[in-house]
């Protein structure tokens, strides 16, 4: 009985840490994630680009404005946002939804930093990547404020 119970007990743990690991799409995901982020410090717009779904994201800013339509920016509509700053993700975590589907949820924080601007920032963030091509990109970004810092200045461009 003793032994049976050990062996249950053991079956439990390995259960339990199996479930733990990440999936192949999580991991891959992870990867990308970390490479469009750094893009982005990094103002490299041509690998935010290549990160993004190819026939545009679905956004949702911080700064109160309406959820966007269909958007597929450019590497110039990047370049021309203007928007700078030290920013990191924080605690990001990855969730297989479906065959070719991870969400993301994370915190986004730091200073951003416009041409008139800087300020705090700190937001609840969440992103779908999808595979197409082979290649895991963002779909759709969610940027809601959290309770400190400050929200992405509204831009003309917003409306």
């Amino acid at each position: 009985m003793k032994n049976l119970s050990m062996l249950l007990s053991l079956m439990l743990i390995f259960a339990v840490q199996v479930d733990a690991a990440p999936s192949n799409a999580e991991a891959a995901v992870a990867t990308a994630f970390a490479k469009y982020f750094q893009a982005r410090t990094d103002q490299d717009y041509k690998t935010v680009v290549a990160l993004e779904s190819a026939s545009g994201t679905l956004n949702t800013n911080s700064d109160g404005s309406f959820h966007k339509s269909l958007n597929k920016q450019s590497e110039a509509d990047w370049k021309a946002s203007t928007l700078g700053g030290t920013l990191t993700t924080y605690h990001p975590d990855f969730t297989e939804l479906a065959d070719n589907v991870v969400h993301v949820r994370f915190y986004y924080e730091g200073v951003i930093e416009t041409p008139n601007v800087t300020r705090d920032y700190r937001t609840r963030a969440s992103m779908n990547w999808v595979k197409e091509d082979g290649e895991w990109v963002a779909k759709t970004m969610h940027f809601s404020a959290a309770n400190f810092g400050d929200v992405t200045v509204t831009q003309s461009t917003d409306f």
